[in-house]
């Protein structure tokens, strides 16, 4: 699955309410995932935001959050869940801040289509599919030569 937004934000724990510093990665099916290094290998979480986002406030719209030491309210984003969650993050600046609000909306409101060039039309793409292994039929011989089961 195709990465549309990737990039450091710090994140503040819901039970510590500690900030730490993860590499965040938007994916095209609406998935947000955040990772311990910009490999986005070893995945800590992950947070559906296709269709799932209520509002995001940003810097001072964010009340009730301080931002990290050494960090201003300016980058502060507030992601309202509509199951009633809250994902407090933090930008290095303003507008990386609106930036991440842009992509989050847009990632919200747009259902993700892909062409199928064998069905000749183009179907949803179902959340966490960036994770979905693709198995494409292949119609001729396993290699360029002769198969061994022709003379």
């Amino acid at each position: 699955m195709a990465l549309v937004r990737g990039g450091w934000l710090w994140r503040q724990s819901s039970i510590l309410r500690r900030w730490k510093r993860n590499w965040f990665a938007l994916w095209l099916d609406g998935t947000l995932g955040y990772y311990h290094d910009e490999t986005a290998q070893d995945e800590e979480d992950r947070v559906l935001i296709h269709f799932n986002v209520r509002d995001i406030k940003i810097g001072p719209e964010c009340h009730d959050v301080q931002p990290p030491e050494g960090r201003s309210r300016d980058g502060l984003l507030t992601v309202n869940l509509r199951e009633g969650g809250r994902l407090h993050l933090c930008a290095e600046t303003k507008d990386d801040a609106l930036a991440w609000k842009t992509a989050l909306l847009e990632a919200n409101s747009t259902p993700v289509r892909v062409y199928s060039p064998y069905q000749d039309y183009y179907e949803v793409v179902p959340p966490n599919a960036h994770e979905a292994t693709y198995v494409r039929s292949y119609y001729g011989p396993p290699y360029a030569g002769k198969s061994p089961a022709c003379p």
